[in-house]
């Protein structure tokens, strides 16, 4: 049966090249019928940062990523992985323990990442390792491991890098580094999760393209239900018309904040307020009041000020047809145009 593994180090948020690989690895374990295993590389105490395993498993929840056996991590596992070292060969004087020019144990006899990953390959019976091609030069470190063992390594998977547009390993300055950053963003799990799974195993480099998942983002928001938008945005139902032209969700709780926040404004423009109070009042609904006024020539930009404290933002009828009958001709009242 195939098993393959993600194994990230407690670092943080993944980034997106991380997660790449991470969506991979879950992609092959279900077309081979196969499992995940999770897998904690902790072997390095400096690198590690408090939070940072949670960090991890709340990355992999978020874009809907199940293992099916873990978290294990290797820290838990130092007596095996010296027990192992001891069999390949024998500690130097200052106590560490090499095979070749790698070292496997530490002078203090903590076993280092080369040691730890081969082992743990073999003991929990990994058939695919597939993982970035900055791995590349540990193939042939941890298969030589695992063949001292007399074992046969698994079969090595490695696919090009995630960088940023320019060709450069990803940071903030590209958009986007980490999942924490697109989440940030606004940038639905859907569409983070969909991006990478076009990208699938790429044989090559390739570049983040921003603008592919910015179009991911809006096919996401457009699928979500109303009950499902207003929850992830954590707004009342009766918004979410507000938020339908936004790109991302991030821009939804600015749509929804037009809405649920408005700032006061005074708008010089009577008639088109009047107009507007008098088809509020005989119940049309926002796209056939918007027609009315437009007819006559009415000032938009007006009623929107006057509804929103803005001047720009979500599609008017929308805005329209978030708000009661009530409530908008209490926002028109406030606007201090009324001539009543």
């Amino acid at each position: 049966m195939v098993r393959v593994r993600f194994a990230p180090s407690p670092t943080g948020s993944l980034h997106l090249g991380n997660a790449l690989g991470a969506v991979a690895n879950r992609r092959y374990a279900d077309e081979h019928g196969g499992s995940l295993q999770l897998r904690i590389d902790d072997t390095d105490a400096a690198r590690n940062v408090p939070g940072g395993e949670s960090a991890i498993l709340e990355d992999l929840r978020w874009l809907g990523i199940v293992w099916d056996e873990g978290p294990q991590r290797q820290s838990e596992r130092q007596v095996r992985h010296r027990e192992a070292a001891h069999l390949i060969g024998e500690p130097d004087t200052d106590g560490s323990l090499r095979f070749g020019h790698v070292t496997l144990l530490r002078a203090d006899g903590s076993p280092t990442y080369q040691l730890a990953s081969a082992v743990d390959d073999l003991d929990f019976g990994i058939t695919h390792v597939i993982r970035g091609s900055d791995h590349r030069p540990n193939e042939e470190v941890q298969a030589g491991i695992i063949r001292a063992l007399g074992a046969e390594p698994p079969a090595y998977v490695h696919h090009g890098l995630l960088l940023g547009e320019d060709g450069t390993k990803l940071s903030k300055r590209h958009g986007a580094a980490s999942l924490a950053d697109l989440r940030e963003a606004g940038f639905p799990a859907e569409a983070v999760r969909a991006y990478l799974e076009e990208l699938g195993l790429p044989r090559h480099d390739v570049h983040l393209d921003l603008a592919r998942l910015r179009r991911l983002s809006i096919e996401a928001l457009a699928a979500l239900s109303d009950d499902e938008l207003a929850a992830r945005v954590g707004v009342p139902l009766a918004v979410v018309p507000a938020m339908r032209g936004a790109r991302d969700l991030r821009e939804s709780r600015e749509y929804a904040e037009h809405i649920l926040a408005p700032t006061r404004a005074e708008v010089d423009a009577p008639e088109t307020i009047d107009r507007m109070r008098e088809l509020v009042e005989s119940g049309l609904d926002g796209r056939a009041i918007v027609r009315e006024l437009k007819a006559v020539g009415g000032n938009l930009k007006a009623v929107r000020l006057a509804l929103t404290g803005r001047d720009r933002g979500p599609e008017l009828a929308a805005v329209i047809e978030s708000l009661s009958r009530d409530e908008l001709l209490n926002r028109l009242d406030a606007c201090g145009s009324t001539t009543h």
